[in-house]
């Protein structure tokens, strides 16, 4: 049987640049442009939450920023700053669950429905 040189094959055949075609480069440009794209809309656009039947109300956008906070003078206690601070805190919860279902569902489109860690999943 013949001695290797000791190279791999494969290393000689392709120069160790297995799958980096011309047409990857701008496939991957062209995908991270549509993602800055997509990651701009989602700052523009904005959810509402809200808890005690709108009486306090959240609006965050799409990247899960406080944007304003809107609470009725009637539900303004001194005797029960507690239940307030609930309010707040709930209607801050459903803001962002809305806004993590717009960014899920505008991330998805470009994922086009794979199960990536960390994108809005």
């Amino acid at each position: 049987m013949a001695k290797s040189s000791g190279r791999n094959r494969y290393l000689r055949r392709g120069g160790g640049t297995r799958g980096t075609g011309a047409g990857q480069g701008g496939q991957l440009a062209e995908a991270q442009a549509m993602l800055q794209r997509a990651q701009e809309e989602l700052a523009s656009k904005t959810v509402e939450g809200s808890s005690g039947g709108g009486a306090v109300r959240v609006t965050m956008n799409g990247e899960q920023k406080v944007q304003a906070i809107s609470i009725e003078p009637d539900v303004v206690d001194p005797a029960d700053v507690e239940m307030l601070e609930d309010l707040i805190l709930a209607a801050i919860n459903d803001a962002a669950e809305r806004a993590g279902s717009m960014q899920a569902d505008s991330l998805g489109m470009l994922t086009g429905g794979l199960d990536l860690p960390g994108l809005g999943g």
